[in-house]
């Protein structure tokens, strides 16, 4: 029987159109979260889980092969084992120069190395040196341009991927360089590419680490550069040949672009500046999801000026909760930026002088140890090997004492070391006691210079971190092209030079502030806003 309309209940009709008031107050009660990326990172995705740790050895495989490009030289272009012929005229200790063509020759023929290929010897010597300034030059072109690009459009993985490529391409090309001009020119060239490597790949691995794990994560990035270098040695051991070697040196960065590449993701910093608030949250969630965390709804990512304000403001609007998931208009930020503020410009330039002095006195100093009369391969590979417990031990007390007591008293600690040296004569058990001065100064400097990358990366926002990480890495080229200028001067000035380069350094220090345990901040208004 059809019921009457009195005992219609009407509570069990519901209209699709219609919300149900109790859903909705579950709906409503809903708590929206903004975050920045550190907060977000340290709340729900766990500081360095698996997938930070994946990303990061994969982003830090290119520091590697980088060491490659650098670190080939000074097999390509050694100066190869000579022998008399026919035992004319060669007694008494006479140098080549001394000796005219027919009454010597090269052991291994002319192909062993660029010196011998092209008689880079007596008059044409200083061509050796040269094309090695000139490459540390292209790093220093290379490393500003790499340094915007990857802080704009192109982003930290494309520009990566760019320099990754451009590296494997020339260092191929080059070798096949019919004389030294070419070679000189591609030598430029490959430099260029290189200087963008290692501060987009620094970059790129660190960005994604909470607060608390990014220092000692940041410094084990240069395991991967020492373990390069002793590599290349190997490599050069196996291909004595300098054409083959470049190719054998180069090909290891074509496959990194082909194989490696393709598995990292772009850093959600740059996504979020860039106004691709979708893109950045995705990554998020990636993260937490590999780490075995979760990313609850209603938390969304902010700037740092919006963080702050919400924390002030109270009884937002349900629409205007709704806007922080949508995309915002780009932040990008240029090197011109930086200067305009007046606390980014005094810490790029205070940055530029630490990176310049650290880079000529590491580089001097490696150049002082390589002089010695060792064999070349396993000199160079003990050089790497010797820098790594530098690493380790930086690595332990930058948690403890922070940035900027660290990096006072490693270039202090070198320079001091450097101040006996240039004291000792270079005699007897003094030339001894010189030498472990020597390497007791690139302990020290190796911890500085690679502590640098950290500490520069944390001083600036992420809208213009890498434009001024180029700025500081062109000072740190013109440091390494310096270099070999000051150790050609031989005698005690070497040593005194980097002793008071490191002396100084250390004091212009105390002109930055720590940042141990301080977010990286986003944008010239939250870095401003804290500074106050």
């Amino acid at each position: 029987m059809p019921a009457s309309p009195s005992s219609f209940d009407s509570s069990n009709l519901r209209s699709p159109l219609m919300v149900p008031t109790e859903e909705k107050n579950n709906e409503a009660a809903v708590v929206v979260e903004k975050l920045s990326i550190d907060e977000m990172i340290q709340k729900y995705c766990g500081e360095f889980g698996k997938w930070q740790l994946k990303h990061f050895v994969l982003a830090n495989l290119a520091w590697t092969f980088y060491a490659f490009h650098i670190m080939v030289m000074p097999f390509a272009d050694r100066i190869p084992e000579w022998r008399c012929v026919n035992g004319g005229g060669c007694g008494g200790g006479r140098s080549v120069c001394e000796l005219r063509a027919g009454e010597w020759e090269w052991v291994g023929g002319r192909g062993g190395s660029t010196v011998s290929e092209w008689g880079l010897i007596c008059g044409d010597k200083f061509k050796v040196g040269l094309v090695q300034s000139i490459f540390f030059a292209g790093c220093m072109i290379g490393a500003g341009i790499f340094g915007h690009l990857s802080d704009s459009f192109l982003g930290r993985k494309g520009s990566l991927t760019v320099a990754c490529a451009l590296n494997g391409i020339f260092g191929c090309i080059t070798a096949f360089s019919p004389n030294y001009s070419i070679y000189t020119i591609l030598r430029l060239l490959t430099g260029f590419s290189s200087g963008g490597v290692g501060l987009c790949a620094f970059v790129l691995a660190t960005e994604p680490i909470g607060p608390t794990k990014r220092g000692s994560a940041g410094m084990s990035t240069f395991y991967f550069f020492s373990s390069g270098i002793a590599l290349v040695s190997l490599v050069a051991y196996i291909f004595q040949t300098w054409r083959h070697l470049y190719i054998a040196a180069s090909i290891p960065s074509l496959l990194y672009v082909i194989i490696v590449i393709p598995f990292l993701s772009e850093s959600p910093r740059w996504y979020l500046v860039r106004g691709r608030v979708t893109e950045a949250t995705n990554i998020m969630a990636s993260i937490a999801s590999s780490n075995g965390r979760h990313l609850p709804k209603g938390v969304f990512l902010a700037l740092d000026e919006e963080v702050s304000t919400n924390k002030k403001e109270e009884n937002h609007d349900d629409e205007e909760e709704l806007l922080l998931v949508e995309d915002k208009v780009a932040q990008i930020g240029s090197i011109i930026d930086v200067i305009r503020f007046p606390v980014t410009r005094t810490r790029l330039l205070v940055a530029i002088v630490l990176n310049f002095v650290g880079a000529l006195v590491y580089y001097g100093i490696s150049l002082n140890v390589a002089n010695l009369e060792t064999n070349l391969y396993m000199n160079v590979a003990l050089n790497a090997i010797a820098e790594m417990p530098a690493f380790g031990i930086t690595a332990v007390l930058l948690e403890r004492f922070g940035r900027k007591p660290l990096t006072i008293g490693t270039m202090w600690f070198s320079g001091f070391f450097c101040l006996l040296g240039s004291l000792m004569k270079n005699v007897g058990i003094w030339k001894t006691i010189r030498m472990v001065c020597g390497i007791l100064g690139i302990f020290g400097m190796a911890g500085t210079y690679n502590l640098l990358f950290i500490y520069t990366a944390e001083l600036f926002p992420t809208v213009v971190r890498n434009a001024a990480l180029g700025c500081t890495n062109q000072a740190a080229e013109m440091g390494a092209i310096l270099a070999p200028i000051v150790v050609v001067l031989g005698g005690w000035l070497p040593f005194a030079v980097f002793a008071v380069a490191g002396i100084v350094g250390g004091a212009f220090a105390f002109l930055l502030p720590e940042t141990h345990n301080q977010p990286l901040y986003d944008t010239f208004a939250g870095l401003v806003g804290a500074s106050v």
